[in-house]
């Protein structure tokens, strides 16, 4: 695939992509590891991943070739990884809002996207982790990988490979906005159910009533419907 790159081994595919660029001029380009070294997550938290047992993946996608807002392309991005992951195990997969995918209640991929400005063009860089194989999670880590959920072991080339494909195919094809928001809040995490979320340092209890465009969530809480953004509020179980 001339949009696909392999590395054997890198600190950070989103940092990686960078030097891809300098030379590739397309509006979907996509590099992969089967070792990160130095993944990362939201606002600064490292994503530890277990050498080539995990993927990690990163697709370059040009601003011009998506008209809709960051967060609905943070949205669109989690609902290709949830539906993908969802067709291939036959399994009932869910987003945990914003974008981490959740299958059987753990967290087997995460999503961070940056915007950068590379070559005078701006680019989603779109870096996603999926545990693939690995086994071992620590006894009080709320991560899986699609072997320890679901039993079933995947070739790992095979599975980025055709993750790629369906993802660019994906972005060529996007739906509405209200589409969009329709399938995040159909497969929302924790979703009407009673959950306890940590807000301003204390506990309380709530229920996720839907995910919003801006890039909200609305809670039920006891004093009232609320709106967060993602540093505001925390879910606990």
């Amino acid at each position: 695939m001339d949009d696909l790159f392999y590395v054997n081994k890198c600190s950070s595919t989103n940092d990686e992509i960078s030097n891809v660029l300098l030379y590739h001029d397309l509006d979907f380009t996509a590099l992969y590891t089967f070792c990160q070294t130095k993944g990362r997550g939201q606002y600064g938290n490292r994503w530890i991943s277990s050498s080539e047992k995990n993927l990690a993946y990163t697709l370059a996608v040009k601003n011009s070739a998506f008209d809709n807002s960051d967060f609905l392309f943070n949205y669109y991005t989690a609902i290709c990884v949830q539906t993908y992951v969802s067709q291939l195990t036959g399994k009932e997969v869910q987003i945990k809002w914003p974008n981490d995918i959740i299958l059987n209640k753990k967290k087997i991929a995460g999503i961070l996207i940056e915007k950068k400005n590379i070559n005078q063009e701006v680019y989603f860089i779109t870096g996603i982790g999926i545990n693939i194989l690995q086994e071992n999670f620590d006894e009080i880590s709320n991560a899986g990988s699609l072997l320890t959920q679901t039993g079933q072991r995947f070739s790992m080339k095979i599975f980025a490979e055709n993750f790629h494909s369906f993802f660019v195919e994906k972005l060529k094809n996007i739906p509405s906005e209200d589409e969009i928001m329709s399938h995040l809040n159909e497969h929302l995490f924790r979703k009407d159910k009673v959950s306890v979320f940590e807000i301003d340092g204390l506990k309380q209890n709530g229920i996720i009533r839907n995910a919003e465009k801006n890039g909200k969530i609305c809670i039920e809480l006891e004093t009232g419907v609320q709106s967060f953004y993602l540093k505001e509020i925390k879910l606990l179980y």
